[in-house]
């Protein structure tokens, strides 16, 4: 009995033995089919160009070069890799570091030509028996509009040949872009936090005022609403004059938007009514600051302010699978189409409007809303600028959509994506 299983238990034993031989095997010829010598080569190229491209995506200084040469010596492969600006070398990694003031001198040369340069032994004399340094190959660095920002440096420990001459020419232009795209992500940074601070300038001051006035009309009368309005008028301009973070989320927006409309209804009394429609599933979508709010605002101020008797602003948010569809409407005077064309086409001159933009208008008579764009020049600015950190922020397709009509109303429309890359509250 106990031979018996103890052959068994051997039997057991082979056939594990065979199926691990067998699945290592297996293994082994997946790996060999998926990572061939090509494939290898191509993920250890691409992985270092990422890791140089980090850096240098946040500009060409000390810090950003120094985090980037060892990276870009290695898709080089040269014996020393040096980076500079137009004045000075910012990082060397490798050999070449007794040689820094002829580098230097190298480096300034053609950054200001804007040309590179190949330099031989001659050039680079030393007095040290060991030098290794044979040579170097001096590329200029061209940021945005082609304009060179500094140079890159490839040592050579001997005459520099043609392969290391083209590899050192590739990754200063990919380098190049790479600075290139960082000034871009600044002035893309820059425009936004302009363009918002435009956008308060231009609603401020009629609102404050008419605010201010309103709650003063309740300082006798009623001093418990008067009391409401100057906290809900305080909460108001705190979220309007932030001084940090380029998104919120529609929920933020939409507490702001709360505290105006009390504000404008204290106004207007009745002439005002406000119908929402808020999917709760939207609530934490982000969205440009003061990306709701202006349209909102145009629609009472443009809209109702201009329309006797009673108007209605409606503001709806739905779920829509990957996005969040946004629309302001109000049944005000409207506007010519062609009107409204001419005016956001002044404004944003030399800019093509893609399809599905701001231009995108609805056949006048058609009934609807108006969100402030009719002749007043601001309007145009408020709606243009929206529809500009729409587009910056999530791309072309993501622009506004404006239906309009003279005595029609007007209805805006927008596309929200719920997830981006790069896209959070308060960042």
């Amino acid at each position: 009995m106990s031979g018996n299983l103890s052959a068994a238990l051997a039997v057991v034993a082979l056939v594990t033995a065979l199926v691990v031989a067998v699945l290592g095997v297996g293994r082994l010829r997946a790996r060999r089919g998926i990572a061939t010598a090509g494939q290898r080569a191509t993920y250890e190229v691409l992985h270092t160009a990422g890791l140089a491209a980090e850096p240098l995506r946040a500009g060409l200084d000390a810090g950003s070069a120094g985090k980037a040469v060892r990276h870009l010596r290695a898709l080089v492969g040269s014996a020393g890799l040096a980076l500079a600006d137009r004045d000075d070398l910012l990082a060397l990694d490798g050999q070449g570091g007794h040689h820094t003031a002829q580098l230097r001198a190298a480096a300034r040369r053609a950054a200001a030509a804007g040309r590179s340069t190949v330099l031989g032994e001659s050039e680079l004399r030393c007095d040290r028996v060991d030098c290794p340094v044979r040579g170097a190959v001096v590329a200029p660095l061209s940021g945005p509009d082609g304009r060179v920002v500094g140079a890159l440096v490839a040592v050579a420990d001997s005459a520099p040949a043609p392969g290391l001459v083209q590899a050192a020419l590739e990754t200063a232009d990919w380098a190049g872009n790479q600075i290139a795209l960082a000034e871009l992500d600044s002035s893309r940074e820059r425009l936004a936090r302009a363009e918002v601070r435009a956008l308060r300038a231009q609603i401020s001051p009629h609102f404050i005022y008419n605010a201010l006035t309103a709650i003063a009309s309740f300082v006798r009368t009623d001093p418990e609403r008067a009391r409401e309005l100057i906290l809900e008028f305080a909460e108001f301009t705190r979220y309007s004059f932030r001084a940090h973070g380029e998104f919120t989320t529609l929920a933020e927006e939409l507490r702001s938007i709360d505290r105006y409309l009390t504000i404008e209804r204290a106004r207007f009394g009745d002439r005002l009514q406000v119908r929402l429609q808020i999917a709760p599933e939207v609530l934490p979508v982000t969205l440009p600051f003061l990306c709701l709010q202006p349209l909102v605002e145009n629609a009472v101020r443009h809209g109702l302010s201009r329309k006797p008797g009673t108007g209605m602003v409606s503001i709806e948010a739905r779920d829509a699978g990957a996005e969040c569809h946004l629309t302001v409407e109000d049944d005000g005077v409207g506007m010519d189409p062609a009107t409204l064309t001419a005016g956001i086409a002044e404004l944003t001159a030399g800019r093509e409007t893609p399809a599905g933009g701001v231009a995108e208008l609805a056949e006048p008579g058609r009934s609807g809303a108006s969100s402030g764009v009719r002749d007043d020049p601001g309007q145009h600015v408020g709606l243009s600028n929206v529809d500009e950190r729409l587009r910056s922020a999530f791309g072309d397709r993501f622009g506004l959509v404006v239906e309009t009509g003279p005595g029609a109303g007007t209805k805006v429309s927008m596309r929200i994506p719920k997830f981006h890359p790069g896209v959070r509250a308060g960042s």
